[in-house]
């Protein structure tokens, strides 16, 4: 009876907190390129992806697949069962076996460094966190600590240990402002962020339809520390459009219906939870 009660236990959906759920919508999207450059201001992350050799998972040379990629770890992590979290851990970890710097490097990095992960996994919920506020406003106290234990998940479904993940909302708060002093970028990484800001990597029809419009949305996601890192400039103009474009989303989100709301997340989450079943690639 026990071991089936754990097996029970592993494959159960869990109880998702409103501010995880509320935050899986099409808005999200605009944001993900922002949050890209959060998790890469940290040096050895940001070479260890500009660098990386393992070209399926570049965004800069397969942008689908990688969306598909994040989005489904994302919603995994969020969504998911232990035992579908324990997939997605197993085929990350095998790309992530590849992400190492060499031993003449000037720039030290571990794909499997849980500081690192951490760091990761702290942009990801605060990006979180931050789309919720700008779609619904500030949420309550009870809400917000319940998403934040819930968001360990971020980092657990790595190698991130639930220890490692701050003990509260003020340890976290204290680990987010030393994490905002460590921020650095060099020449190859500030290159690829600002690559990946203006869509350099896409045809020029694509570029220059979308370029400008996803670095209006990056920059405007962007914390004013992280856009400081990056070199660019950005204006009270530019922060008062970019005002005006979140409160219009924000009006056109809360008529539309739930369904319409959470794509394409949650065809994402349906892609990959077939995938699992299959035994097919996730990553």
């Amino acid at each position: 009876m026990a071991a089936t009660g754990a097996a029970t236990r592993r494959h159960a959906v869990p109880e998702i907190p409103e501010i995880a759920r509320e935050s899986v919508n099409g808005f999200a999207l605009a944001a993900a390129n922002a949050n890209v450059i959060m998790q890469l201001s940290r040096l050895p992350i940001g070479r260890g992806v500009a660098e990386s050799k393992v070209d399926s998972g570049r965004v800069d040379k397969h942008p689908i697949k990688r969306l598909r990629t994040t989005l489904s770890y994302i919603m995994i992590a969020m969504q998911g069962t232990e035992a579908e979290r324990e997939a997605m851990r197993l085929e990350v970890d095998k790309a992530h076996r590849q992400v190492r710097s060499g031993p003449d490097a000037p720039v030290k990095y571990n794909a499997f460094s849980r500081d690192l992960q951490l760091w990761v996994a702290a942009c990801l919920f605060w990006g979180t966190e931050d789309i919720y506020i700008k779609l619904y406003g500030q949420p309550s106290a009870q809400m917000r600590d319940e998403f934040y234990r819930y968001g360990a998940r971020f980092g657990t479904t790595l190698q991130v240990t639930g220890d490692m993940w701050p003990a509260d909302r003020a340890a976290f708060e204290e680990y987010w402002r030393e994490g905002l002093t460590q921020l650095r970028m060099d020449e190859v990484t500030r290159k690829y962020l600002l690559d990946l800001t203006d869509m350099a990597f896409l045809p020029a029809p694509v570029r220059r339809v979308f370029g400008s419009f996803n670095r209006f949305l990056t920059l405007g996601f962007l914390p004013q520390e992280f856009r400081d890192e990056l070199g660019v400039t950005w204006t009270d103009r530019d922060q008062a459009r970019f005002d005006t474009y979140v409160r219009t989303t924000a009006r056109v989100n809360r008529v539309l219906p739930r369904p319409v709301r959470e794509f394409p997340w949650n065809i994402y989450l349906w892609d990959v939870r077939r995938r699992i079943r299959k035994g097919r690639p996730i990553v």
